[in-house]
């Protein structure tokens, strides 16, 4: 009873002081919830039965060519570093080289105790777990650099936070699961040797046209510079942008707290334990310029002309800060229809998030409604909305098809909070559909055509925190 793939262990070959090799732990009764066929397709994935796959990918048997091992890694944590973090509840199976050419991580969470866990028990519960396996495929559907989710698998086995809940393993698939927190452990620890080893492993597999350490940065900060105007674009929100949750590949990487924004509020906060709002919407352009300067450090004992180094990768991360905005720039334009923004369009986006803000209105459904009718149905001040609509539509004479460019851009559905919490709360209790009906929607998020899931959430609805996964 076993699954195939296609493996190919890069990472295992490194030196030992990266990884500690583990098995996961099996669990009582795996039994498969969710299963994503298309990508395990394009894995190259081999499989007899669905019986097969909940027992490998819920733990208790190893596929054939697997390393199974547990990432070491650090990580500023809200500021704060910590020297060692690593794998807690997370076994990394092996690498495979897709259909594409492409090589890809395939990892379980919620696999067992590892040597970095840190006192935790290794496990995660159902909740969590069809979180990341819902928001995260919804983030691939909206063109947004993610991590994969490839299955669920129910473990037979309670864990326990404040209560027993169900136990639940996901089979996340990533690019890699080299976080700038992987370099910082070495660096901190003066391994200059590890580093650099490192380094080199980073560019070879995400950046063969990287030009060294400083190459590596560049190349980082321009794919975490779009990743960031890609989120707020569609009014997400992180949660926990942690130096360990910063991934190399520019994926967006460990969905705990996150959300997408219903009311819009420039500051929104969902995390419950950003208390300070460290995190919050606005905020996350400027706590990725603070993630790549934690990088530039960390590769800096690489480069022997130490004050030159410094000052070109202080002008790297700095420069981050326009590429953002330039990226956010652009993406916003898309929303409201210019394809070829200058700067003078940023005053047109704020002014109508302004009032968005002012009103509470619903991000994903007020620019959506722009390219229809009913756009001023999204607002309370008709008036103001009235005065930027004929300033927009002014604006908008100058392109060709801004209907076109609006509906590309604006998603119909987003993977509302509080239908993941109805979604959670009945898979709890045995009933998938609501899961099955939220994977359905969400694949086709800018043609979906399912009115219910498009709602917002009545004042009884509305989630105000999210928590993180473990």
């Amino acid at each position: 009873m076993t699954i195939t793939a296609p493996f190919d262990n890069s990472y295992a070959a490194l030196p030992e002081g990266f990884f500690s090799r583990i098995n996961p732990t099996p669990v009582a009764n795996p039994r498969l919830l969710a299963f994503n066929e298309s990508l395990a397709s394009s894995l190259g994935l081999e499989f007899a039965t669905k019986d097969d796959l909940a027992f490998v990918l819920g733990g208790n048997e190893l596929p054939v060519g697997a390393d199974p091992l547990a990432q070491l890694y650090a990580g500023h944590q809200f500021g704060s570093y910590n020297p060692q973090l690593g794998d807690g509840r997370a076994i990394l199976l092996g690498e495979v080289v897709d259909r594409t050419g492409k090589r890809r991580d395939i990892q379980l969470k919620g696999s067992g105790r590892t040597p970095y866990s840190r006192g935790g028990d290794g496990r995660a519960w159902l909740g969590p777990v069809l979180r990341e396996y819902v928001v995260s495929e919804a983030m691939h559907a909206l063109g947004i650099p993610t991590t994969r989710a490839l299955a669920a698998v129910a473990t037979g086995e309670d864990v326990y936070r404040e209560t027993a809940l169900p136990g639940a393993v996901l089979t996340r698939v990533a690019s890699s699961h080299l976080r700038v927190g992987t370099f910082q452990v070495y660096a901190h620890r003066g391994e200059i040797e590890n580093l650099r080893l490192l380094t080199q492993y980073a560019i070879e597999r995400h950046y063969p046209d990287a030009d060294g350490p400083m190459g590596l940065l560049r190349a980082v900060c321009d794919r975490q510079a779009d990743l960031i105007a890609s989120w707020m674009s569609v009014g997400f929100i992180h949660g926990v942008m942690n130096t360990d949750n910063c991934a190399i590949s520019g994926e967006t990487i460990d969905y705990g707290p996150c959300a997408f924004m219903d009311a819009f509020h420039v500051n929104r906060v969902f995390s419950s334990i950003d208390r300070q709002g460290r995190y919050a919407f606005s905020n996350q352009p400027q706590i990725a310029v603070w993630n790549m300067a934690q990088l530039a450090t960390a590769l800096l004992p690489l480069l022997e002309n130490s004050d030159a180094a410094l000052a070109e990768a202080t002008q790297i991360v700095h420069a981050m800060s326009d590429q953002i905005e330039t990226a956010w720039r652009t993406r916003f334009a898309a929303k409201i229809g210019i394809t070829s923004p200058t700067k003078q369009d940023r005053a047109l986006i704020d002014d109508l998030l302004v009032l968005m803000q002012k009103d509470g209105a619903d991000f994903t459904n007020s620019f959506r409604a722009l390219s229809g009718d009913d756009a001023v149905a999204q607002f309370t001040d008709r008036v103001g909305f009235a005065a930027w609509r004929e300033k927009w539509r002014a604006r908008l004479a100058a392109e060709d098809d801004p209907e076109a460019v609006m509906n590309a851009a604006n998603p119909v559905i987003i993977p509302r909070n509080h239908r993941i919490e109805e979604m959670i709360q009945a898979a709890v209790a045995g009933d998938m559909a609501p899961f099955n009906r939220l994977m359905d929607a969400l694949a086709t998020p800018f043609t979906a055509t399912d009115p219910e899931l498009h709602r917002p959430p009545s004042q009884d609805e509305i989630v105000p925190a999210t928590f993180c996964g473990t």
